[in-house]
């Protein structure tokens, strides 16, 4: 009786050893793993640096589609340079005349638009400014004055994906967001979302695909030439080991777990037996 009464209680004090050895391994693993959540550590490295003086300004790709307005002095002259097109909206209703759709252009896979008089115009690769600057110029022998013109890219878009709250595809109004403003846009990324992981793929004005890897947890991340979005850029955040085997979490570490309680309760249940 004594030798059972021992070996239960051994039995019981081994089963609570390895529980307390799990839990210690839990909370280690939790302490290493938050040093992997912070965005954009060490910040002196980046104040170090000098930064460059450009402001961003999104390049024109294949497959865009444009606004072009044209504005002048003499209204009459910029009319042939301004289509519309008819929709439901320009009708008439009670004297108020809505204002008309601008006619879209759309960028070919030569970088070529279809411009109204001046002809075909090759703007891919070009800024919306250097554009606007591209038709000031083909313009002079129609309008004597300097006219104004304004280039907006109307399907500039991006999408994120993966470990994020609210994964989607979000149209930019402004042709400019950065990294942490797409993630923003998505709900930020989940607690399995490895921010050193950071996946950016991206398709050039000639069609070829890159993927880049990015490392949110360092703040240098905001000097890469990556930092700012082109439109159509797709961001793909990594899920963590954690998540990726998510569906053996109940065929293993469950497992074990509740193999371990089992092991302390049976060893109870022979030391309640046996006393």
């Amino acid at each position: 009786m004594n030798n059972s009464f021992y070996i239960a209680a051994s039995i019981q004090v081994k089963a609570k050893g390895i529980l307390s050895c799990l839990f210690a391994l839990f909370l280690f693993a939790s302490c290493q793993s938050y040093k992997k959540v912070p965005y954009l550590q060490d910040v002196k490295v980046v104040e170090q640096t000098v930064q460059q003086e450009n402001l961003y300004d999104a390049q024109i790709m294949p497959k865009d589609l444009l606004t072009i307005v044209v504005s002048c002095t003499s209204p009459e002259l910029a009319v042939p340079f301004n289509l519309t097109v008819a929709t439901q909206n320009n009708v008439t209703i009670s004297n108020t005349t809505s204002q008309p759709a601008l006619q879209q252009y759309l960028v070919d896979n030569d970088g070529k638009i279809d411009f109204p008089v001046l002809g075909e115009l090759k703007v891919g690769g070009l800024t919306k400014k250097e554009a606007e600057l591209l038709i000031v110029e083909k313009l002079k022998p129609y309008i004597k004055e300097t006219p104004i013109v304004t280039v907006r890219m109307m399907n500039y878009k991006i999408s994120v994906l993966g470990e994020v709250a609210r994964p989607g595809t979000f149209t930019i109004s402004n042709e400019k967001v950065n990294l942490l403003e797409a993630l923003a846009m998505a709900g930020d990324m989940t607690v399995w979302g490895l921010r050193d992981n950071v996946k950016l793929i991206r398709e050039s004005a000639d069609g070829k695909q890159q993927i880049v890897t990015l490392d949110l947890n360092k703040a240098e991340v905001i000097l890469s030439p990556y930092y700012w979005l082109q439109q159509n850029d797709i961001i793909y955040v990594t899920p963590n080991k954690v998540k990726a085997r998510n569906s053996d979490i109940g065929n293993s570490t469950t497992l074990w777990v509740s193999a371990t309680s089992i092991l302390v309760s049976l060893a109870s249940l022979l030391v309640t037996i046996f006393k």
